[in-house]
């Protein structure tokens, strides 16, 4: 397939007006042809987005027990412009999160949308006095034995830990050999937080939430990544986590490309306001998703609304691409076959409107979505 008189962001996220040539799932070619296609004049052409950070959607969820679950989350995000994610595991007994990576074993290969790289996995590794919405009940000190074994069953590409925990970081360096390790759901100083980026730590999730902040005088795990350059910070851009102000600091602080936008989306991603479930405790979607106790629970948004936010907020429209594609594609080490539109990469695309407002068309690995 071929499509035609687009203005098409490359692998240098600039814009450029070109074609596109696809093609047993990859990107074939990038350039001008006389060839028929399909006429996309007007709209422009970006990569697909990549959430690697996202519990549910639409009323499933990647630890809800049931089989198809992320299955129907695959069908759902497509349609939204994300083409390939992470299902994000939480704080469970190790029990139920067996079954769990069972089921996403069982997805993978056979999406009918966005594809799953493998799982993130969000505890049970986390400090209790950080846990937010997780469920206190399950946590347990870092136990390699239990993260190889679920790497057994379902690939991880993502592992959270407290770095302050007992045996931290000897499961750090172990751990980072087979995917790649975030300081998540922390109380580490900044003193510790640089301690365990020696580790082999290259990642924080969802940065100023559940973790300590950036002071004056203690600058805090926030602080230790805005000062480290070779880690990747996931923002979560719903502008309730984080203020508009505080995300324009943040994005100038870390540059181009340290900046990962996720939904961290629940169940009630796509859905009106009521109850849902994460991670068995009840939650409540009323401006975001919350606990009975106002505690944040995740959000309700999904990336392409963030995308929007992004650009209200005053974030560069470079950045805010990058941030959504190929920095994510990087942080979990997955950006030789997707995350940019060049030659031989998976044919992951999203078409918008001239004015970035409306979806067009979604292609993942060359098949058309929507």
């Amino acid at each position: 397939m071929i499509i035609k008189n687009a203005t098409v962001y490359g692998g240098n996220f600039e814009p450029l007006k070109t074609d596109l040539e696809i093609g047993e799932g990859i990107i074939k070619k990038i350039t001008p042809t006389n060839a028929d296609g399909e006429n996309f004049e007007g709209c422009v052409v970006i990569p697909g987005f990549i959430d690697i950070h996202i519990h549910g959607c639409n009323l499933a969820d990647a630890t809800d027990g049931k089989p198809d679950s992320v299955a129907n989350m695959s069908k759902w995000l497509a349609k939204n412009g994300i083409t390939s994610f992470c299902p994000t595991t939480m704080t469970l007994p190790a029990d139920t999160l067996r079954k769990c990576f069972g089921y996403i074993a069982d997805t993978m290969g056979k999406e009918e949308g966005a594809y799953i790289h493998g799982i993130n996995m969000e505890g049970p590794f986390i400090a209790p006095e950080k846990k937010g919405a997780q469920d206190g009940a399950h946590i347990v000190e870092p136990d390699f034995e239990l993260f190889n074994e679920l790497n057994d069953i379902c690939p991880v590409k993502l592992v959270d830990i407290a770095p302050e925990r007992n045996g931290a970081e000897e499961f750090t360096k172990k751990a980072s050999k087979l995917c790649t390790v975030s300081a998540a759901h922390t109380t580490a100083d900044y003193a510790k937080a640089k301690e365990a980026f020696g580790w082999g730590i290259t990642h924080a999730t969802h940065l100023y939430n559940a973790m300590s902040g950036l002071g004056s005088r203690e600058p805090g795990m926030v602080g230790a990544v805005l000062d480290s350059d070779e880690i990747f910070a996931e923002l979560i851009c719903d502008g309730i986590h984080i203020s508009s102000a505080t995300l324009r600091i943040t994005f100038k602080a870390l540059g181009e490309d340290r900046t990962v936008v996720i939904s961290d989306g629940t169940m009630s991603v796509g859905l009106p306001e009521g109850e849902y479930m994460l991670g068995g405790q009840k939650i409540y979607k009323t401006d975001a998703a919350r606990l009975a106790d106002g505690t944040l629970a995740g959000s309700s948004t999904n990336l392409f609304e963030e995308f929007h936010n992004l650009l209200k907020f005053g974030i560069p429209l470079k950045q805010a691409i990058k941030s959504l594609t190929i920095n994510p594609a990087r942080a979990i080490g997955v950006d030789e076959k997707t995350g940019s539109i060049e030659e031989g990469k998976n044919a992951d695309l999203l078409i918008l409107s001239e004015d970035f407002s409306e979806i067009k068309a979604v292609f993942v690995k060359g098949k058309r979505m929507l």
